[in-house]
C-alpha cells in the first residue's frame, strides 16, 4: 500500500477537545493509517493511501466538523515601522482581511508571519493593503538577505546621525552657555544668531526628519498615531515657533536675543536618530542565535553519482544520495551510515561532548563532526526536513510569536499616543490660560515636552526582543521553546510528572549485577549465559550479551538452544547444558536455588530482573539486568526541587520497580501500572488539584498526556526530536534541561517586566514632571533615547545568562 503525508494548518480549535474530535474524523476516514492533530500549533499531520483518499477529502470532513483548513504561511519583512503602534496597525489589517487566518507582527524582528488561505487571498492583496498604510512590505527571501537589509540599514542610520550631529553640535554649545556654570565657554556671536540657527536646523528638521513627517503623515491618514505624531508635533512646534521668536527679533519687537529652541528641535531628532542606531545595531544582535544555528550547516557536500565523486552545493543533495565524509568535516545531511566507522562529536545537538562511535546502521545527524574516519552516508532528511533546519525553524517561531504579556502591552499602546496628544493640549491650556495667561513661551515648553518624552518607541521593543533574547539563549542550551507563550508559561508551573522509561532512566536494559555460587568461576558463568543467550532476540538477552562483550569474555559456539515461554531458555555450550531464567525453570529441573531466592528477591526489590542460572543440573549463579537511572537523574531531581518543584514519577511499570526507581532520584510521588491511554487522565487529576503541570517524555508515546499538560516537554536526542508533540523540546537527553527551561523561563519574563518598567512607567512617570515645566524638551528627548536603548540592551543580557547549578 503506497503511502504519503501531508500536514494541514487549522483554525477555529478552542481547546483540545477539538483536536480529538478533529483526529478521530480524520482517523475513520478511508485509507487513513495515522492522523495526529496538534492543538498547540494548530496542524494536523497526516499519514494516508492516496489511492483510497486525498487531501481535499481531508478539507471537506475538517469543514463539516466546523474548523477551517489554512493553505499557506508566509513571512514578510516589513520596514518603516517607528513603534508598538505601527505594529498594531499592520496586525489589524491583515487579520481583517478575507482568507487570513492570522498575523503576527514582530515590531523586534520587522516582520510579519501570515496564515491565509490562498484561494481567498493573494500575497499581492496582502503587499498592496500594507503599502496602502504606508509602509514597505515584501516576502521574506534568504536569511543572507535579509542581514545585507540590516547593514545597510546601520549604515544609512550612521550616516544621518553623523550629518545630523555635526549640524546640532554649534547649536548644543549655544545651550550649554546659557548656564552660569559655562558662562566662561567662549560664543561666537555668529552662533547667536537666529538666522544662522535656523540655517543649521533646517536641514536636521526638514532632512534627517523628513522620516518622521513621512509616518506622521501615513499615521494620520490612517486615523492612527504613532511614535512619528508625537516627534512631528513636538519639534515642528519648537522649529516654527523660534521663526517666530526670530522674526519679531528682525522686526525690533523685543530687546536683546530672544530666547530660541532651534537647538532642542534640532537635538531631538538627533538624539532620536541616534537611538535608532543603536536600536539596529542592538536588534541584528537578538538574532544571533538564529545566524549561529545557520553557521552551523555545512556549506557542500561529496557525494557519489552514477559511480563518481563530487562536489555539490548543499541545496543539490537529493534524499537517496550517498554522501562522503572525510575526518574532520561537518556530516552535511541527516542520513544512516551505509560504509565506514568513526566518531562522531553531536555536541551541537546533544550537549555532550564526549563523541560518539558510529558503525554501519547508524543514524547520523546534520552539522555534527566527523572526528577520525571514512563514512559514506545515505541521506535520509535534507534542505528543511534535517534537525538542524527544524532547530532553526522553531526558534524562528518562538522569536516571531507573542508571550500574553506583550498582546497587553500592544493594547496600551494603540491607545498611549492619542491619549498623550490630548495630555499635552490640556496642558498647553492650562499654562496659556491659568498659570502663565497669555505667554506662549511658557505654555509651548511642556507642550514640545511632553510630546517628545512619551513616544511610545521603547513599549514596542519591550517584549519581542526579550523573547529573542531569551529563546535564543535557550536554543543555545538545548532548549527549544515554540513560542513566546510557552516561554512565558513555563515559569509558573508547579508539578513536573516525568516519564520513567528513557526519561529519568537511559531506557535501554544494562546488566547490572552477577552472582556466582561456590565452585564455580565468574568469567565461565558469564561465558556460558552469553553463549546461550547469544541466539535469543529478546531485550533482556541482548543487554546480558552486551555486557559479557564489554568485560572482554569470548563466547561460544552453541550445540543446541530452546527458548521456554514463561520461563527462560535451555542451550548446550560445550557439552554442557546451560539455564537461564526464571525460579519456575528451576524447580521444573528440581534445582535447589538455597540462599539465591532470598538474594533474586532483593535485586528485584530494587526494581531489577533477576535471572537464575544452572550449569549440568547445578546452581551456578543469577545475573540481573535493569534499566538503569541516567548520571544526571538525581541531581536534575534536586534542581527541581530548589526551584519548588513538585516531581512525580508516571509509568506503566510495576509499582515495585517504579517504587525502587522513586526512591534512587528521590522522586516525591510514583504512580505506576498506567497504560498509555491513561496517562493524560492522570494529568487532569493533577490538574483537578489546583496545579499547573508539566509533562516531560519522549514525545511520541506520551503524546496525550503532552498535549493535555499545561506545558508539553519533549526530551530526547537525535534526529528524532519529536517537536511536533511538545510546546518545547529538551535536546539534551537529561533532566537537567528541565530545571534549565524553568529558570531561563523565570529570567525572560523578569526581563520583559523591567523591560515594560523602562518603556512605560519611566516615560509616564516624567509626564508630570514635564506638565510642571520642570523638563527642558532636549532633555526629554535624551530620556526617550535612552529609554529605547535601555531596553535593548537589557534584553541583551539574556544572552549571557548562566544555567545554575550546572555550571554553565
Amino acid at each position: 500500500m503506497a503511502q504519503k503525508e501531508v500536514s494541514l494548518l487549522i483554525t477555529g480549535m478552542t481547546c483540545a477537545a477539538c483536536a480529538n474530535k478533529i483526529e478521530k474524523g480524520l482517523s475513520k476516514m478511508e485509507g487513513v493509517q495515522e492522523a495526529n492533530v496538534n492543538f498547540a500549533i494548530e496542524k494536523t499531520k497526516i499519514t494516508y493511501d492516496p489511492d483510497q483518499t486525498s487531501v481535499q477529502e481531508f478539507e471537506e470532513k475538517i469543514d463539516k466538523l466546523g474548523y477551517k483548513v489554512v493553505h499557506e504561511t508566509q513571512t514578510f519583512d516589513i520596514s518603516g515601522m517607528t513603534c508598538a503602534a505601527c505594529a498594531n496597525k499592520i496586525e489589524k489589517k491583515l487579520s481583517k482581511m478575507d482568507g487570513v487566518a492570522s498575523a503576527n507582527v514582530n515590531f523586534a524582528l520587522e516582520n510579519v508571519a501570515v496564515a491565509y488561505d490562498k484561494a481567498q487571498v493573494a500575497v499581492r492583496d496582502m503587499v498592496e493593503a500594507v503599502h496602502k498604510l504606508g509602509y514597505t512590505i515584501k516576502p521574506q527571501t534568504s536569511k543572507e538577505e535579509t542581514a545585507n537589509d540590516k547593514e545597510k540599514e546601520i549604515q544609512h542610520q550612521t550616516g544621518k546621525f553623523i550629518f545630523s550631529a555635526i549640524l546640532s553640535l554649534p547649536l548644543l554649545w549655544t545651550m550649554v552657555t546659557h548656564f552660569e556654570f559655562t558662562s566662561f565657554l567662549y560664543m561666537p556671536d555668529l552662533f547667536m544668531d537666529p538666522w544662522v540657527q535656523l540655517a543649521l536646523a533646517a536641514p536636521v528638521q526638514f532632512i534627517v526628519g523628513a522620516q518622521f513627517y513621512r509616518g506622521a503623515y501615513k499615521a494620520l491618514r490612517n486615523k492612527s498615531a504613532n511614535m512619528d505624531v508625537l516627534i512631528a508635533l513636538g519639534t515642528t512646534v519648537a522649529f516654527f515657533y523660534s521663526i517666530f521668536l526670530g522674526w519679531e527679533w528682525y522686526q525690533g519687537g523685543q530687546v536683546g536675543m530672544p530666547e530660541l529652541y532651534f537647538e532642542a528641535a534640532a537635538i531631538i531628532i538627533t538624539l532620536v536618530v541616534l537611538g535608532k542606531l543603536f536600536e539596529v545595531r542592538a536588534k541584528g544582535r537578538t538574532g544571533q542565535a538564529i545566524q549561529k544555528l545557520l553557521g552551523l550547516k555545512a556549506k557542500s557536500a561529496r557525494i557519489i553519482r552514477e559511480g563518481e565523486e563530487m562536489e555539490v552545493a548543499i541545496e543539490e543533495v537529493l534524499v537517496g544520495d550517498t554522501v562522503v565524509v572525510r575526518p574532520g568535516e561537518k556530516i552535511p545531511v541527516d542520513g544512516k551510515i551505509s560504509q565506514g566507522q568513526s566518531a562522531v562529536d553531536e555536541s551541537m545537538i546533544t550537549g555532550e561532548s564526549i563523541p560518539v562511535d558510529k558503525k554501519p546502521g547508524d543514524a547520523a545527524i546534520g552539522a555534527t563532526i566527523n572526528k577520525n574516519g571514512l563514512l559514506n552516508i545515505e541521506a535520509t532528511k535534507v534542505g528543511k526536513d534535517t534537525a538542524l533546519s527544524q532547530i532553526v525553524r522553531v526558534v524562528e517561531e518562538a522569536q516571531g510569536s507573542k508571550a500574553d504579556i506583550q498582546r497587553i502591552a500592544d493594547k496600551v499602546s494603540g491607545i498611549f499616543v492619542p491619549v498623550v496628544v490630548v495630555i499635552a493640549v490640556a496642558t498647553f491650556l492650562v499654562w496659556y490660560f491659568i498659570i502663565a495667561p497669555g505667554d506662549l513661551r511658557s505654555a509651548l515648553v511642556p507642550l514640545i515636552t511632553i510630546l517628545v518624552i512619551a513616544c511610545p518607541c521603547a513599549l514596542g521593543l519591550a517584549t519581542p526582543t526579550s523573547v529573542m533574547a531569551g529563546s535564543g539563549r535557550a536554543a543555545e542550551m538545548g532548549v527549544l521553546f515554540k513560542g513566546g507563550e510557552h516561554l512565558e508559561n513555563t515559569r509558573s508551573i508547579q508539578t513536573v510528572v516525568l516519564d520513567k522509561t528513557g526519561t529519568v532512566t537511559k531506557g535501554e536494559p544494562e546488566l547490572t549485577d552477577v552472582l556466582v555460587a561456590p565452585g564455580f568461576e565468574e568469567e565461565q558463568v558469564l561465558s556460558f549465559v552469553g553463549s546461550a543467550e547469544k541466539n535469543s532476540e529478546h531485550p533482556l538477552a541482548e543487554a546480558i550479551v552486551k555486557g559479557v562483550e564489554q568485560k572482554g569474555i569470548s563466547l561460544e559456539a552453541l550445540d543446541d538452544f530452546e527458548a521456554i515461554p514463561g520461563y527462560g531458555i535451555r542451550s548446550v555450550v560445550k557439552g554442557s547444558e546451560v539455564l537461564v531464567g526464571t525460579r519456575k525453570l528451576l524447580k521444573s529441573k528440581s534445582i535447589s536455588m538455597g540462599a539465591f531466592d532470598e538474594k533474586m528477591t532483593t535485586l528485584e526489590e530494587q526494581g531489577k530482573t533477576a535471572m537464575l542460572i544452572a550449569i549440568d543440573q547445578q546452581l551456578a549463579g543469577l545475573v540481573a539486568v535493569a534499566d538503569t537511572v541516567k548520571d544526571t537523574s538525581k541531581a536534575a531531581i534536586k534542581r527541581m526541587h530548589d526551584l519548588g518543584l513538585e516531581v512525580i514519577m508516571l509509568t506503566g511499570d510495576n509499582q515495585r520497580t517504579a517504587n525502587a526507581i522513586g526512591q534512587k532520584v528521590d522522586i516525591d510521588r510514583v504512580i505506576a501500572e498506567v497504560v498509555p491511554e491513561q496517562k493524560a487522565e492522570e494529568i487532569k487529576k493533577i490538574q483537578s488539584e489546583g496545579k499547573k503541570v508539566a509533562m516531560v517524555g519522549d514525545g511520541i508515546n506520551d503524546a496525550p498526556a503532552l498535549a493535555v499538560a499545561d506545558i508539553g516537554m519533549a526530551i530526547g536526542t537525535g534526529t528524532d526530536i519529536a517537536i511536533e508533540a511538545a510546546d518545547i523540546t529538551l535536546m539534551r537527553g537529561d533532566l537537567h534541561s528541565v530545571a534549565d527551561s524553568v529558570h531561563i523561563s523565570s529570567k525572560t519574563i523578569r526581563n520583559i517586566k523591567q523591560n515594560l518598567f523602562f518603556a512605560f512607567f519611566y516615560n509616564s512617570a516624567s509626564i508630570p514632571i514635564a506638565a510642571m515645566g520642570l523638563l527642558a524638551p532636549w532633555v526629554a528627548g535624551a530620556a526617550m533615547a535612552f529609554s529605547s536603548v535601555s531596553v535593548v540592551f537589557n534584553a541583551l543580557r539574556l544572552q549571557r545568562l548562566k544555567l545554575e547549578g550546572r555550571g554553565e
